[in-house]
């Protein structure tokens, strides 16, 4: 039935969650990307 392990996962995945809950996941990674490296280019800035 599945060729892999990550046939298996993107499977179980899709059962587990729905596609709001996937939207919101990568929004709030985006977000919490922007803020991470927005306080690295911050504290950057502050050292020169």
């Amino acid at each position: 039935m599945f060729e892999s392990l990550d046939d298996r996962m993107k499977h179980d995945d899709q059962e587990v969650t729905t596609t709001r809950e996937r939207l919101l996941k990568w929004v709030v990674v985006g977000v919490i990307s922007v803020i991470v490296f927005g306080g690295l280019w911050m504290g950057v800035q502050m050292m020169e």
